[in-house]
């Protein structure tokens, strides 16, 4: 009796371990969704912040985004950091990717509107470095949180050039137009190696509807003329954009 005892007891030691281990790791996942959620929503709004940008304020707009910007990164990114340095990040890596990639869709809109480049991967994870303990291993941005990032980042510029267009900074829209396309260019390049399940691939057709949004106004605007423009968005049948199927993101 007394070693069944011992032996019970020398059993239960460990799954006592598992316990611990498996409620810490649930409550970390919850606390890493409620970061991620924080993370969107304040990324949404440096999004709506830019698209507020004109040709008479691009300035102020823009430095009020990157202050937005800012404080997403040290006020909510920094508490995902914290949460997951030094962990096997990949583990909660669904609890916190949807944040990650809004605030990369942020990020690089920012950088786009402001210098005409694409804020690159090893940029963005630079500046999380501060945020992170030198002791431990840092959170770092995985490609593929930044591809759905950059993924998503069509639909917002799609969006960007049809209002420059409107405002009559066509030769902006035409950068717009040029970069977007060689963003879609270069997924359809990176995609068809990735694994069959990855999101990215579901984002492919969004992203080439974003794509020819763009194209069909900069080319309606060059052939037509200004005539088009007040047509833009519009349901009227001569409205160029008739046909091209409407993007929800």
């Amino acid at each position: 009796m007394a070693t069944s005892t011992a032996t019970m007891s020398t059993m239960k030691d460990p799954f006592t371990k598992y316990v611990e281990y498996l409620n810490n790791l649930n409550d970390k996942r919850e606390r890493v969704v409620k970061a991620s959620r924080d993370i969107t929503m304040n990324s949404k709004k440096v999004i709506f912040q830019v698209h507020r940008m004109s040709k008479y304020n691009k300035v102020e707009v823009l430095e009020k985004a990157e202050k937005d910007l800012a404080a997403v990164t040290n006020q909510f990114v920094s508490r995902l950091v914290k949460e997951l340095q030094g962990t096997d990040f990949w583990k909660l890596r669904r609890a916190y990717s949807p944040g990650i990639q809004e605030y990369v869709e942020a990020a690089t809109f920012c950088s786009f509107c402001k210098n005409g480049t694409l804020l690159t991967l090893y940029e963005i994870n630079n500046t999380l470095l501060p945020l992170s303990d030198p002791s431990l291993q840092p959170l770092q941005i995985n490609i593929l949180d930044y591809l759905l990032g950059l993924a998503d980042l069509t639909g917002e510029l799609m969006r960007l050039a049809i209002g420059r267009i409107s405002d009559g900074e066509l030769e902006f829209a035409e950068k717009i137009c040029s970069f977007a396309r060689d963003i879609y260019r270069e997924l359809t390049l990176v995609v068809p190696h990735m694994d069959d399940s990855s999101d990215v691939k579901t984002k492919m057709d969004t992203m080439l509807q974003s794509v020819m949004k763009i194209e069909n106004a900069c080319f309606s605007v060059h052939v037509r003329g200004s005539e088009y423009i007040p047509l833009l968005g519009s349901n009227d049948p001569s409205s160029f954009l008739v046909g091209v199927q409407d993007i929800e993101l």
